[in-house]
């Protein structure tokens, strides 16, 4: 079994920062892509940002140049760095990842349970 855990997120003003974590355990043998999704009220899902196990990244158009992902695969754990926020940033961020876990042959999709980022004007 693999779980995903998020923290760092809160109600931060505008112009601030935040630094999302998401930490996967269990029996892992591989991550492969690890990102970070957001969902704001009565909207649906949408990707934030994507790192692969090689360290390429991708990033919604809306967070270029304002937030930066990474991981450290030691850690099975991935970040999202965010700054400058803006009030439309306000979302539930989920983590997401492809695993590989022991004894297995397949990479399995899981989610986090996702933590609230508030960002007041």
């Amino acid at each position: 079994q693999v779980q995903l855990v998020e923290s760092g997120g809160g109600l931060v003003q505008a112009g601030g920062s935040l630094r999302l974590s998401c930490a996967a355990s269990g029996s892992i043998f591989s991550i492969n892509a690890m990102g970070w999704y957001r969902q704001a009220p009565g909207k649906a899902r949408e990707l934030v940002a994507v790192i692969i196990s090689g360290g390429n990244t991708s990033y919604a158009d809306s967070v270029k140049g304002r937030f930066t992902i990474s991981r450290d695969n030691a850690k099975n754990t991935v970040y999202l760095q965010m700054n400058g926020l803006k009030p439309e940033d306000t979302a539930v961020y989920y983590c997401n990842a492809d695993v590989q876990w022991r004894g297995s042959r397949y990479y399995t999709n899981y989610w986090g349970q996702g933590t609230q980022v508030t960002v007041s004007s």
